[in-house]
């Protein structure tokens, strides 16, 4: 767990843990990643520089909506479960998987994850980074960086998954990340109610 000098959590709702996988397994990823059909990231028209692609559910940015995607492939499986044992969730509640390459140059804006997905939890490998988190007091923000050790693992619920925004700063060297979320109660109900045919 992120922990303060007081050995309080960095934020509420923020858990973290060294060396979720082994270097051996990290290479291994890598280059799982790097042979799935990445293509760069579009919201809106507009074209980001990080390489993504989704399993189980997309979140298509273009029509600001949910919508399915191919199973997650075989060799996820695993690490989902060692993911879901970490953030202490049944591995059948991840049914989301995000693949990232972020190449020198990409990063992440300000944002919180879509209110469609709730806990999200995220495999950092190659490159260490720093993950900023903000929440707006007044007419200030409020400020908190945790680092990302290659390896490692983050899980997001409540208030730093819902009321701090995050991102990751432009990088020099190139990082890959694996993130796995679950779905919203209100997004589960909606799609039990929608039928088979419109979800």
């Amino acid at each position: 767990m992120t922990l303060d000098l007081f050995d309080l959590p960095v934020l509420p709702g923020l858990r973290s843990q060294a060396d979720l996988v082994d270097k051996h397994e990290e290479v291994a990823l890598i280059a799982a990643i790097d042979a799935a059909s990445l293509s760069p990231f579009r919201f809106r028209g507009w074209e980001g520089k990080r390489l993504t692609i989704s399993f189980g559910w997309s979140y298509d940015f273009e029509r600001m909506r949910l919508e399915h995607a191919d199973a997650l492939p075989d060799w996820l499986l695993p690490l989902r479960d060692r993911a879901a044992a970490f953030a202490g969730l049944p591995p059948a509640d991840l049914v989301q998987a995000l693949l990232i390459r972020y190449d020198p140059g990409a990063g992440i804006g300000w944002h919180r994850d879509r209110p469609a997905f709730e806990h999200v939890v995220g495999l950092s490998l190659g490159a260490p980074a720093t993950m900023r988190f903000r929440r707006r007091e007044g007419e200030r923000f409020a400020r908190v960086n945790v680092p990302l050790a290659p390896r490692g693992a983050y899980h997001l619920s409540g208030e730093a998954r819902h009321d701090w925004e995050h991102s990751i700063a432009e990088m020099d060297q190139t990082r890959w990340s694996i993130t796995f979320r679950s779905l919203a109660r209100r997004e589960l109900a909606r799609l039990a109610n929608a039928g088979p045919a419109t979800a």
